[in-house]
């Protein structure tokens, strides 16, 4: 038996894996090509307690499974602003029980790594990535909680279907670093 829901992420998963497949599942509706999106992830339950009229415009019901996570979407990233660089700018209020981020990249399989030529700068390696014959397109959402829990998923452009989504806490570890460095005091 399978523990997806018909519309929705796994029903045994924790908070984090259930928010970040539903941020990515969200995101797959919007379709490839897309900038990356920055969410915050707050406490279901303290959202419909302190907020309740931004939760019901967010159709949280009661029957929200207790210690769940709401991802909001938070404003377009700056163009032309390398991520890294605006992820240090990103302070969070106390009322943010985590970040996930959505962000579409080239990738190559292992075995290309001895192919890669030396001496390219960033743009240089970019665009030998983008020809080279065994890239992939892959989207990685990526979210992270105050305590340092940590959780990814991952889709291949070429393998775009729910079932197809890889998930894990240590997939994607710099960038899950970078967004756990937002919550740094």
């Amino acid at each position: 038996m399978s523990n997806h829901t018909p519309a929705g992420p796994p029903m045994t998963a924790s908070p984090l894996t259930r928010a970040v497949l539903e941020i990515d599942d969200y995101v797959s509706g919007l379709g490839w090509d897309r900038p990356a999106l920055l969410f915050a992830l707050v406490d279901t339950e303290k959202l419909r307690t302190e907020e309740p009229g931004l939760a019901e415009r967010l159709g949280l019901g009661e029957e929200t499974a207790a210690g769940s996570l709401t991802p909001i979407e938070q404003e377009e990233l700056p163009a032309g602003s390398p991520l890294d660089e605006f992820l240090g700018t990103i302070a969070w209020p106390d009322a943010v029980a985590g970040c996930a981020l959505t962000v579409e990249r080239l990738m190559l399989p292992p075995s290309a790594e001895q192919s890669v030529p030396e001496g390219l700068d960033e743009a240089q390696l970019a665009r030998w990535v983008a020809a080279h014959p065994e890239r992939q397109e892959v989207r990685m959402t990526v979210g992270v909680l105050r305590d340092g829990t940590r959780e990814s998923a991952l889709r291949l452009r070429e393998k775009d279907a729910p079932t197809e989504v890889l998930t894990g806490a240590g997939l994607v570890p710099g960038l899950a670093e970078a967004l756990a460095a937002t919550f740094a005091e």
